[in-house]
């Protein structure tokens, strides 16, 4: 600690300048820079998920590198210790940074638009071009071209195609030609507008422009250091690196560089312990660890100092999930939507169980193809974290498993939300499970929520401790309820000395019901009935139905065990 100050933890910023100067916590990446410059490549792409810390890395690099560098930044930092690299290189070069990630357009006009102001913007850093007697006045001309904005509004930028597929390379040059050095560029989040393009329709007009946007800064520039760019996914060589010289891959299978992006085991033991907050260490690590980038196991950044943020307003806070808020997760509905067109239940359920499956990846695809087939889906969901590696590979082989809890609980959400939808869609069983409920048949209820159950994926006994089972099989039972007109379902209400899982109260027929869930462990139904029946008179759930004079109460003990059930029932009827 700094002063006995604790340091801020820097939700949600990217900026290496603001973490290193305003006092936030910082973990310390900065030996990528060494190994950039130990392990030349020209042009390095590095793939990771979202959320894995690939903007602040590049914040970084472009700190590090470019004129006017605050060394003190650095001071106590690893790269600080590698003091002939830093001699050389810290501060000694023209950067031209950009980040596609707002490039997202509702149409091409607009996303084009979007991508004059991104290039318009850096290149307006370097407005004392325009006053350099080292340019030409036909190259302040070009520059100029860079920085041209409508008359009518200051942040439209307007390029003529030709000047905005050489953009960056015209940047490039003109500030060689300036400083008499050459130029490194930061391309962050490449991929997004590709992403975008694809889901708004339309893809072939923006990988056009990327393709020759990329091609002429890339390939053959004269005026280029070196290049690094990072992306989500590793988009197919031929679709918009076509002719570039090699660019050197580092996705989330290479050995290389697997340390800088995520957190390692220590760096978090580290963090936890800065904060007092030691004893959340085996919570995080099943929520928020179990991400395999090369030959390091790692968390996800944003996950674990969003917790810690939230720590420390609440020390006995649970870990939940931060993941979902950044995406729509709309890559586990296509797979899910794939069960029998190649894809079985028996491989979800394991996936859900905590197994692994065996599948050939491919990292090589193009953003219109991503939902082709079942193997394209499965390539998807290993390259963006919600699937990862267990073990050594073998060729194009990979054991994939969900990393950890938080992103199972997006497999099974997704699970559940499906099986809402088609729960809605049959009726007629609806109507015979809800009638069966308020007329006391538990024969009945038990022989339809079986088969209810036989309809959507099981959770087996490996991944998940008791208490995550049962709320599934509430849920289950909740998607199904939530159909039903004229009742009111309430989930976890209190009731008499305790809380029950569901309480229904069916007006119009003076009908109240309580329903208790139980997870059979190695399908020993009988203890969980008891248990479930134990609990439903012991903390007197009825109590309010019966205070608010209900005729009728059923009270329903519900055993379940992957996909069967076993049920009690016993009424209360009032004299």
């Amino acid at each position: 600690m700094e002063n006995g100050a604790v340091k801020k933890l820097p939700v949600g910023i990217e900026n290496f300048e603001k973490i290193r100067s305003e006092g936030f916590y910082y973990i310390d990446k900065t030996c990528m820079i060494r190994d950039l410059l130990n392990r030349w490549s020209e042009v390095n792409l590095f793939t990771r998920p979202r959320r894995f810390g690939k903007s602040l890395n590049m914040s970084m690099l472009k700190t590090f590198f470019e004129f006017g560098c605050d060394k003190t930044l650095f001071d106590g930092l690893e790269i600080a210790k590698e003091t002939r690299l830093c001699e050389e290189y810290m501060g000694k070069f023209p950067v031209v940074s950009i980040s596609l990630k707002g490039v997202n357009g509702a149409d091409y006009e607009t996303a084009r638009s979007m991508m004059c102001a991104e290039i318009g913007n850096e290149a307006l850093r370097f407005q004392f071009l325009l006053d350099s007697d080292k340019l030409s006045a036909q190259e302040k001309e070009i520059y100029r071209k860079l920085i041209h904005v409508d008359a009518g509004s200051a942040d439209n930028f307007e390029m003529a195609d030709d000047v905005l597929m050489r953009s960056l390379r015209t940047l490039s040059e003109l500030l060689r030609k300036y400083y008499g050095k050459k130029v490194i560029i930061l391309i962050d989040e490449y991929d997004v507008p590709l992403a975008k393009a694809n889901e708004k329709g339309y893809y072939e007009p923006m990988v056009t422009l990327i393709r020759n946007l990329f091609e002429q800064a890339l390939k053959t520039n004269e005026s280029l250091y070196f290049a690094v760019m990072t992306g989500c996914l590793r988009v197919a060589k031929e679709s918009i690196f076509t002719g570039l010289n090699n660019p050197k891959i580092l996705s989330i299978t290479s050995v290389r560089f697997d340390e800088y992006f995520g957190f390692t085991d220590e760096e978090v033991k580290q963090m936890l312990e800065y904060y007092g907050f030691e004893n959340k260490y085996d919570e995080l690590k099943n929520w928020y660890d179990g991400y395999r980038f090369g030959n390091v196991d790692v968390y996800c950044p944003w996950d674990v100092i969003s917790y810690c943020d939230d720590l420390i307003d609440d020390p006995t806070l649970a870990p939940k999930d931060y993941w979902s808020n950044t995406s729509s997760n709309d890559v586990v509905g296509h797979f899910l939507e794939q069960v029998g067109n190649g894809l079985t239940r028996s491989e979800i359920e394991a996936l859900v169980a905590g197994e692994t499956v065996t599948k050939e990846i491919h990292e090589d695809l193009t953003y219109n193809r991503l939902y082709d087939s079942i193997e394209n889906i499965w390539s998807v969901l290993f390259t963006t974290g919600y699937l990862t590696q267990k073990g050594k590979p073998e060729g194009n082989k990979y054991q994939l498993a969900i990393p950890n809890m938080e992103i199972r609980n997006i497999f099974t959400g997704q699970i559940m939300s499906m099986f809402r939808q088609e729960a809605g869609k049959d009726g007629e069983t609806l109507r015979a499970f809800c009638e069966a409920l308020q007329t006391g048949d538990a024969e009945t209820v038990e022989q339809l929520f079986t088969a209810y159950l036989s309809k959507t994926i099981s959770i087996r006994d490996t991944f998940v401790r008791r208490p995550t089972k049962e709320n599934f099989y509430h849920g289950i039972l909740l998607g199904i309820l939530g159909f039903k007109n004229g009742w009111y379902v309430k989930s976890n209400e209190e009731a008499g000395n305790g809380y029950c899982d569901i309480i229904i109260r069916v007006e119009d027929l003076d009908i109240g019901i309580v329903i208790e869930v139980k997870y059979a462990e190695r399908g020993e139904y009988d203890q969980a009935l008891n248990d479930a029946w134990k609990q439903i008179e012991e903390k007197e759930y009825a109590k309010e139905l019966i205070e608010d004079g209900y005729e009728t109460i059923y009270q329903y003990a519900i055993a379940c065990y992957r996909k069967k059930c076993r049920v009690r029932q016993a009424a209360y009827l009032r004299d």
